[in-house]
């Protein structure tokens, strides 16, 4: 039962739009050792060297100490308040006998990496680190986001793909936030603009936020290939490897999937979940994401009509997908208890280990399937007919067969009708159906009847003498 604070909170982000915060990890700061070759920042002892052909914008927080800086030809410092250089005469004592430091090169981070973004359902959590797991396509900005650089920082990021823009909400840099098409535009005009963001593809702002509080659906699938061209997959060892709708790689873990009805709130329902589960220390190193899907529907599992949408909960952890199940098994243990007031209509399992689980029964789809099915069958029926009355299609012709009373007539006969015979053959009939023809079968004709056949006289062969038998 949840305790009343967490019930006010809940209630508070009723009604809340489904927008997360897309923070860019890098960054392209003097101050950031990862930035330097020698995993260190340059002091006064040693030569600074940026690459001359490399196009770079970095951030610099405070003052250095160096001895000399190598510049490229086309690059800018952004420097804070107070910041800036000053060159050692001699050897700074507290630097060593001085190195040569390269900064990296920070062209190359792509934006389509899911590594290189932090998600968080406000900004305060953003802030407190408080980030969320998602799936690949969803760990890169959504048409939906808002999109975070750090507000001390500079940047540099790769916007290649095969899409001419990248639509997002807002962009924030050094602290503005950009939510204006025009104003972002003349902003990446800008030189510093230039060289944060590079690309094929132009990131674009001003689209509007999800309006629907069950959540709406990323957009990224049309850049599967960009992003799942930066993952690497692990080889994974559970029984049943699961493959979440928008993830590149074979996970072990569960995947819960949610129907709903107009009472569901995709943030609300977050949240709960945070609170009543993931706090709970045995699930402390569970990875749990939660988006809406499109689940395509097929009619008797084959003919595609259409799709439904539907609530993803996945659910990793290091356990081999043991944990993930238990939670899993939670989950739908609530939704079975509480699904009529959160607006959970459904709500089902499947887990790494192969067993599954049910908050009701399944047979509906297959009922679906069949009442489409029928009406499809009638629908075609009425259309065809009406066409056939039209003219459009031609009824097939139907090749005459013989009727039952005609076939009776020549066929069938009654006892005592006489039978048909046909016509007579003089040469095979029998003597007791000859009929009187004396002309032809009179004695005095060359013609007889004997036990053993016909015989017949051939007046032309006839030598009076000799006879043929037949």
């Amino acid at each position: 039962m949840l305790k009343t604070p967490d019930v006010l909170l809940l209630f508070c982000l009723v009604g809340a739009a489904e927008t997360l915060y897309k923070q860019w990890i890098p960054d392209a700061n003097y101050e950031n050792k990862t930035n330097w070759d020698k995993g260190a920042v340059p002091c006064g002892s040693d030569t600074v060297q940026f690459s001359a052909q490399r196009k770079v914008s970095v951030f610099v927080e405070s003052t250095h100490a160096v001895r000399e800086i190598r510049l490229p030809v086309d690059g800018e410092f952004i420097l804070n308040s107070g910041a800036g250089f000053y060159v050692v005469s001699g050897q700074d004592p507290d630097c060593g006998a001085g190195v040569t430091a390269q900064f990296k090169d920070p062209a190359s981070l792509q934006w389509f990496n899911p590594a290189l973004w932090q998600a968080a359902a406000t900004l305060n959590d953003l802030h407190d680190e408080n980030f969320l797991f998602s799936v690949h396509e969803e760990s890169v900005p959504c048409q939906y986001d808002d999109v975070v650089f750090k507000d001390l920082s500079s940047f540099s990021v790769d916007t290649s793909s095969s899409q001419s823009t990248i639509p997002v909400k807002s962009v924030s840099v050094l602290g503005k936030m950009f939510d204006s098409t025009s104003e972002f535009s003349q902003y990446l005009s800008s030189r510093s603009g230039r060289l944060q963001f590079h690309g094929s593809s132009a990131v674009t702002v001003g689209h509007a936020g999800c309006g629907d509080p069950s959540g709406c659906e990323c957009g990224n699938s049309v850049n599967n290939q960009e992003i799942c061209g930066t993952v690497t997959c692990e080889s994974v060892s559970c029984k049943k490897p699961l493959l979440p709708v928008g993830h590149c790689c074979e996970v072990c873990g569960a995947i819960i999937t949610i129907k709903y009805d107009t009472g569901f709130n995709l943030q609300t329902y977050r949240e709960r979940i945070r609170q009543l589960f993931l706090v709970q220390p045995q699930y402390k190193s569970s990875q749990l994401g939660m988006s809406k899907v499109f689940n395509s529907q097929r009619l008797m599992e084959v003919i595609p009509f259409g799709s439904t949408p539907e609530i993803q909960v996945v659910i990793l952890d290091q356990e081999k997908g043991a944990q993930a199940e238990t939670l899993a098994q939670d989950i739908i243990n609530d939704a079975r208890s509480h699904g009529t007031t959160i607006g959970i209509v459904e709500a089902e399992f499947q887990a790494s280990s192969g067993s599954s689980g049910n908050q009701s029964g399944s047979s509906a789809g297959m009922v679906v399937g069949i009442v489409f099915g029928v009406l499809i069958i009638i629908a075609f029926a009425v259309v065809m007919v009406v066409l056939i009355r039209k003219g459009v299609v031609k009824k097939p012709r139907i090749p005459s067969m013989p009727s039952l009373s005609s076939t009776k007539k020549n066929n069938d006969l009654a006892l005592g009708d006489p039978l048909d015979h046909g016509f007579d053959n003089p040469m095979f009939d029998k003597p007791s159906m000859l009929p009187d023809i004396p002309d032809l079968y009179s004695t005095n004709n060359s013609l007889y009847l004997t036990q053993t056949g016909v015989h017949f006289v051939n007046p032309v062969y006839d030598d009076s003498e000799t006879g043929f038998n037949a």
